[in-house]
């Protein structure tokens, strides 16, 4: 008896329609606002080059494994993430990761679309020239005055929620397969743009030696531990997504090509990012460590002073936008395809609640961040407590049990014929790839809790 065949019901079920469409989708889960926002200004505080390299080797190490894993459970029971631990392990908790897949999900869109409100607001700001004649301490106290405001960010973080709904309503073909595929070439075209900008400006030497040349003795503990959590978290690991994506996955088509293709883009996507920036970042004497303020405050203000800034700044905050919503898409999709396969909702339906849901969570962090706001856990606003307690805690959590459960109880010849789309593809690399996933995987995941929860000096 064919156990995937008894596993599996007979109902017609979305895939992506061509393995460039599954790439896209998955390659717009992974590239969001941490490859463009986030990676240069960690990268700075890091270390530059010596941290990209140990970055690139997570990435391969860990990265990848844990993203065939994901694709496994997901294109072996064609089931969203919950739905696949009852069919592989019906009777047992393990659903339970499940369930954590899908609220990590809906927290981290909670708050993360918040700030793809803010890549609205100055998209919109820089279509108008808002920032010209403004001096960055000018630009930092007007972004502090916008967020604090209560409902100015609210409307552009509705009106993201909506725009990562339309998206999702037209289904998996003609909705997210359809917008990935223009959206990330897209992307790619705006970043190869800014990058070649890059290369006229004085700073453009110093920027590349500063994001290329390494400096071994940079490597510390903490910089490891940074490199380890952004491959990581970059890839859209430990929260079903690439489950939800996986079984979308039609089972002929070769996962290790399609894993490997997500991880370069994702990877190239942040060193172009970096391209981008760095040169701007030295040509104009700033820091190349400013933190978060590198993106909304430092960038709008050095667009200004160069020239095609305008034109420069539109396309860079369109490019954020981009790369929010294809990541958010993700998101919703982790829901919602519990919402229509559990819960028998109509995809139409379970969007307009999923949105209605999200809408209010997503107001109350933004309104967290109004001064003497009471919206708050622990002592700490809604936002930052969304984001802390799901990057420090469940996402770690999630993926170091995917990572058990994959190595340990998926069940070794179930995981080869997926791996190997039938024993099409990768076969002698199958026994490295169970390595690293049963011993070299729940380790590493392990210490990145430990050491983002404090409990782990390195």
């Amino acid at each position: 008896m064919n156990l995937k065949s008894s596993e599996n019901d007979m109902r017609e079920r979305s895939s992506f329609g061509s393995k460039f469409g599954a790439i896209a989708a998955a390659t717009g889960s992974a590239i969001g606002l941490g490859n463009i926002w986030r990676f240069p200004y960690v990268a700075g505080e890091n270390g530059g080059a010596a941290f990209m390299l140990v970055y690139l080797f997570f990435v391969i190490v860990i990265g990848i494994p844990m993203m065939l894993s994901e694709f496994s459970i997901g294109r072996y029971t064609n089931r969203n993430t919950f739905g696949a631990f009852r069919v592989l392990r019906p009777g047992s908790k393990w659903y339970l990761i499940g369930i954590l897949g899908i609220v990590t999900a809906f927290v981290i869109l909670s708050f993360y679309s918040v700030v793809a409100g803010w890549t609205i607001d100055f998209l919109k700001e820089s279509l108008v020239n808002g920032f010209a004649g403004r001096s960055s301490a000018e630009i930092k106290t007007g972004f502090d005055s916008f967020v604090e405001s209560g409902w100015r960010p609210v409307f552009w973080t509705l009106l993201f929620v909506a725009a990562t709904a339309f998206i999702v309503v037209s289904g998996i073909e003609k909705g997210i397969e359809r917008y990935n595929k223009i959206l990330m070439p897209l992307l790619f075209l705006i970043l190869i743009g800014l990058g070649i900008n890059s290369a006229t400006m004085e700073g453009f030497r110093e920027g590349m030696s500063f994001l290329f040349k390494p400096d071994f003795g940079k490597i510390t503990g903490s910089v490891v531990i940074e490199a380890l959590g952004q491959a990581f978290f970059s890839l859209s690991l430990g929260m079903g997504t690439m489950i939800t994506y996986g079984s979308y996955i039609r089972s002929r088509e070769n996962m290790l090509t399609t894993a490997g293709s997500v991880a370069v883009s994702d990877t190239l996507i942040a060193i172009l990012a970096g391209v981008a920036i760095f040169p701007a970042v030295f040509s104009f004497g700033i820091s190349p460590t400013s933190g978060p303020d590198l993106v909304f405050i430092t960038l709008p203000n050095i667009f200004q002073q160069m020239p095609g800034g305008y034109v420069l700044s539109i396309l860079f905050f369109l490019l954020l936008f981009i790369a929010a919503v294809t990541s958010s898409v993700s998101l919703m999709e982790v829901v919602t395809a519990f919402c229509t396969e559990e819960l028998k909702m109509k995809r139409r339906t379970a969007v307009l609640a999923i949105s209605l849901v999200l809408a209010g969570t997503s107001t109350l962090c933004t309104l967290s961040q109004m001064p003497d706001s009471p919206l708050k856990i622990a002592g700490t606003n809604l936002f930052d407590f969304f984001d802390n307690v799901s990057a420090t805690y469940m996402m770690p959590v999630g993926a170091f049990f995917i990572a058990i459960f994959t190595g340990w109880f998926f069940g070794k010849n179930r995981l080869r014929g997926e791996f190997t789309s039938g024993e099409l593809y990768g076969t002698g690399l199958f026994p490295f790839f169970l390595f690293l996933v049963r011993f070299i995987a729940p380790v590493v995941i392990a210490v990145i809790f430990l050491s983002k929860a404090g409990w782990l000096k390195l």
